[in-house]
């Protein structure tokens, strides 16, 4: 086994879910076929690519043409090779640690602390030698803090190797802020909070400092453990704008954005187009002018500015469909961060554009949108819906933005909590209204329909479905160069596409779908089986919801169906779990550190005021934006539940 060229013969088990793995196991294969027992190999790299084809053994990953015989051969060596790289560990100890390790490649160096931590070989050698021999073979600290065995073993030595380099902070941040870190961080028990506050500091003030880890410090949560609290997070808020300031003072980046803007020629309702990576929104006067009455505003905001779609989920949330691949696997994100993407920041930037220009628009006309909001909850829900005792106080007029900021607040937490108590009396009581304190929690607003989403169930056979049909990353969405798409449906639906035309590895995944009956071949064509089915598939991928009272009689039985099936749940609320996100992240900190929390700062008065009354003036459309966000939502309850009434 020393005879071949190491870059061709070396081994690794990535795990069965890893491609790479399969290219691999027709040379495993050969090795498992020429191992011997009686004359094991010598060298820790050949033992541990052993290892490793043993691990291709016990997964039963073999070459297709294997016969069954060699297959149980194979199988009947595992045995033995357990023993031989058990005794080759157990052989080590201080006197030998160097010698053994030494020249380990690098690709096993995770496998070899495995190996050595199994084997004991950590309680066997002192902390200098060990660590020397695994610093001498290139073994990382990164890897070392990796191994929970290695750490236990080797406590204080390595809390002091961790201060002794103010970079290492950047493990802390791996271990306790950083959401999608591939390697398990495990720290020594005699790293105090204490020393994480200090490496930390050290490292939001050194030259070297990582600008996504400064900004995962000033998002991170106030903990005791971490040694975060808010000096720490201004601080990396300061330097995080300093290194920001610099990198674009030498950068100029590229532009992005979006405008908005009236028409008094266009007859469109809206026009959309874009400038190179500048999106451009121009709506019609004459339109806007013939919408003056209090509903055609509201839905002004739910149709034209396409606030929600079709079936009242709102636009406006951060949706994991889209992510982009860069933004899904390499963006820095905290381990409570909200993730967004270009596409969040689209819509967000251009949905509070949309309403900086109708509350200037309609201003102008002697309309205040808070009076049309104030109408919706003392007129409109009495006299549609007969639900009375609702209230809503515009700000005055002669207000600052900042007591408008303030008061808007205030007003969304007490209709929030009118509707709650609505739901679950079926009337609104002024005085229970007057006695309740409790804050508002809005992924638990209730709903006047049970069972109102269906979200898909984590683990279940759903997943496959949605990544296999939707995702870019699905091993359906390149047949050609000719015959290719963004996601296997895409591709499904824009072209005709016989079952022939799946290559040999696409197959299986193919067949999957139609004996789920998701897809269905008729002989020339494989297509979507069931267009309700294919939507609220849709549904659950890119909104990760389906507003179940928004279907059909077909589409509700075929998510009466999904329910029975285990593919999805079914529950009751009046935001969608992200729609309730959504608020969250930009109210309070009930659910991400790295929001703008702006209503626990304007409510405690703890807001920034750098920025003067401009700060306070974006604030402002932000909370007239998330009110008429939460006005649609209510109506779409109000709309529903009376609907409902009247069919039974």
């Amino acid at each position: 086994m020393t005879t071949e060229d190491p870059a061709v013969r070396r081994v690794r088990f990535y795990g069965t879910a890893d491609f790479a793995t399969y290219w691999q196991s027709g040379r495993a294969a050969e090795i498992a076929e020429r191992f011997d027992g009686t004359d094991p190999p010598t060298c820790a790299t050949d033992i541990i690519e052993l290892y490793n084809v043993q691990q291709y053994v016990e997964a039963g990953l073999f070459p297709a043409d294997y016969t069954e015989s060699q297959r149980a051969h194979a199988r009947a060596q595992i045995p033995a090779m357990r023993g031989v790289i058990a005794r080759f560990f157990t052989a080590i100890n201080d006197t030998n640690v160097k010698n053994f390790i030494t020249a380990v490649d690098r690709d096993f160096h995770r496998d070899l602390l495995e190996l050595l931590g199994r084997n004991k070989a950590f309680e066997r050698c002192k902390s200098e030698n060990m660590l020397s021999a695994l610093n001498a073979t290139g073994v990382n600290l990164g890897l070392m803090l990796g191994n929970k065995r290695l750490v236990q073993a080797y406590d204080t030595e390595l809390r002091d190797v961790l201060m002794s380099e103010v970079s290492n902070a950047e493990y802390v941040v791996r271990k306790y802020m950083h959401k999608d870190a591939r390697n398990e961080v495990h720290l020594p028990r005699s790293f105090s909070a204490i020393d994480a506050r200090e490496l930390l500091q050290g490292y939001v003030d050194s030259a070297g400092a990582n600008l996504n880890y400064i900004g995962l410090i000033e998002t991170a949560r106030v903990s005791s453990e971490t040694g975060v609290d808010a000096k720490l997070k201004l601080r990396a808020k300061r330097r995080k704008d300093q290194m920001t300031e610099e990198f674009f003072r030498d950068n100029a980046g590229i532009k992005t954005g979006c405008e908005v803007s009236i028409s008094g020629t266009q007859d469109d309702p809206v026009k959309v187009e874009m400038d190179g990576t500048v999106a451009k929104l121009t709506y019609s006067r004459s339109w806007l002018d013939r919408t003056l009455d209090n509903p055609s505003i509201l839905n002004n905001f739910q149709h034209l500015f396409e606030f929600a779609d079709d079936n009242v989920l709102l636009t406006l949330p951060s949706y994991p469909a889209n992510l982009g691949v860069l933004e899904r696997f390499l963006t820095t994100t905290g381990k409570t961060d909200y993730c967004i993407g270009d596409v969040f920041r689209a819509l967000d930037m251009s949905s509070l554009l949309q309403t900086h220009l109708y509350h200037h628009y309609l201003a102008s006309k002697d309309i205040d949108l808070e009076a049309v909001i104030s109408w919706f909850f003392e007129e409109c829900i009495l006299e549609e819906f007969g639900a009375s005792n609702f209230s809503f106080s515009p700000s005055s007029s002669g207000s600052s933005y900042l007591q408008k900021v303030r008061h808007l607040f205030a007003e969304m937490e007490s209709v929030a909590m009118q509707f709650a108590l609505y739901v679950e009396n079926g009337e609104l009581d002024r005085d229970l209204l007057a006695v309740t304190s409790d804050p508002v929690l809005y992924k638990q607003l209730p709903s006047l329909l049970d069972g109102k989403y269906a979200y898909p169930v984590e683990g279940k056979e759903i997943g496959s479905v949605l990544h296999a049909l939707f995702s870019d990353q699905s091993e359906l969405t390149y047949i050609s160069e000719t015959l290719n798409a963004r996601s296997g449906a895409q591709l499904l639906v824009k072209n005709e596409v016989s079952y022939a035309d799946f290559a040999e590895h696409q197959r299986p995944t193919v067949d999957y779908l139609i004996a789920l009956g998701v897809l269905e071949d008729t002989g020339s064509r494989v297509q979507v089986a069931s267009r309700e089915q294919f939507l609220i598939l849709k549904s659950l991928f890119s909104t990760q919801a389906v507003s179940y009272y928004r279907l059909s009689d077909q589409g509700r039985a075929e998510i009466d169906s999904m329910v029975a099936k285990g593919w999805v749940t079914r529950s009751t609320s009046l935001l969608s779990a992200p729609e309730s996100s959504y608020f969250n992240y930009y109210l309070n900190k009930v659910e991400f550190s790295n929001g703008p929390e702006l209503r626990n700062k304007y409510l405690h008065g703890t807001q920034a005021n750098a920025d003067g009354e401009a700060a306070h003036y974006r604030t402002y459309i932000t909370a007239l934006r998330l009110i008429v966000a939460l006005v649609i939502k209510m109506n779409d309850d109000f709309i529903l539940s009376a609907a409902e009434g009247e069919s039974t």
